[in-house]
């Protein structure tokens, strides 16, 4: 299926397509909420997708409010300026607003609510070292991100958009094993926090904790950069990720209901989020 696309409207941020069936404003530039819901409606109107969506500055809650958004999931003090991050949403069908695997969902966040802040299961395996990526692996990246997804919101199968990536605001961290590169992640640096994601570990070496590893790692690296606040948004149903941000300290900050189209098909995706810097939170 065609990759959803990315377009600028003012000076704001926006991904769209039938892929996730929706409108994503990914970033608001100040003054022009209204301007941006206007346009995000006029798309979804168009093609018939069925959610917007948006991750906004608390302070900007009001106009998405009257523009009949929710509130799905915060994220307290993630801007600079003390002000929370809010994802906001505006379903445009009744079977859209209804999680397809509610109770799945229920049991997955259980399981993780029950290991918080148990910290890492299993030690780095013997042979294995963890390695920041540079284009020259971009290729391996691609193949790795291939074998383990089905479909996903943003072109990680090209190796070219993972070379543009990381000349942009993403790093890489890795690890291989014998040259083999068998597990991988991503930080996006967002405003004065940070995003983890595009984790993904080769079949053959799954309930390892090389996935906990890299977080810790990219962790580390956020700290020394000064971000206050890393997230991650991930699938709601998988065990195995929601397990391992509670286990290293995060938060849950809210479910976001079929949201995005990863492995395969439209999934809901849990918010975690984590303080990096010893500073108390405000939250506007």
């Amino acid at each position: 299926m065609t990759q959803d696309r990315i377009k600028t409207v003012g000076r704001s941020r926006l991904q769209y397509g039938p892929l996730s069936d929706r409108v994503y404003l990914m970033q608001l530039a100040s003054g022009e909420a209204e301007m941006v819901i206007s346009a995000m409606q006029t798309m979804a109107q168009s093609e018939g997708y069925t959610k917007l969506f948006a991750k906004i500055p608390a302070s900007s809650a009001a106009v998405f409010m009257d523009a009949g958004f929710e509130v799905e999931a915060r994220i307290p003090g993630f801007y600079a300026d003390g002000d929370a991050a809010l994802f906001v949403s505006r379903f445009r069908s009744e079977a859209r607003r209804r999680p397809n695997d509610a109770e799945r969902i229920r049991k997955v966040l259980d399981a993780a609510m029950r290991r918080a802040g148990a910290g890492i299961r299993r030690p780095m395996p013997n042979g294995c070292h963890l390695t920041v990526m540079d284009a020259d692996h971009a290729p391996q990246m691609a193949a790795l991100y291939s074998r383990v997804f089905e479909s996903y919101p943003f072109p990680i199968f090209d190796p070219d958009y993972i070379r543009r990536s990381m000349d942009e605001n993403f790093s890489y961290v890795g690890i291989l094993c014998e040259a083999t590169l068998i597990a991988l992640a991503s930080a996006e640096r967002i405003e004065s926090g940070v995003e983890m994601t595009d984790f993904a570990t080769d079949p053959g070496h799954r309930r390892a904790s090389l996935a906990a590893h890299l977080l810790a790692a990219m962790e580390a690296k956020a700290r020394q950069e000064g971000m206050k606040t890393a997230f991650t948004i991930a699938r709601a149903v998988s065990h195995g990720i929601n397990i391992m941000f509670a286990r290293a300290g995060y938060t849950f900050g809210g479910t976001l209901v079929n949201n995005t189209n990863i492995s395969g098909r439209v999934q809901s995706m849990n918010v975690w989020f984590k303080a990096l810097t010893p500073a108390t939170h405000a939250d506007h």
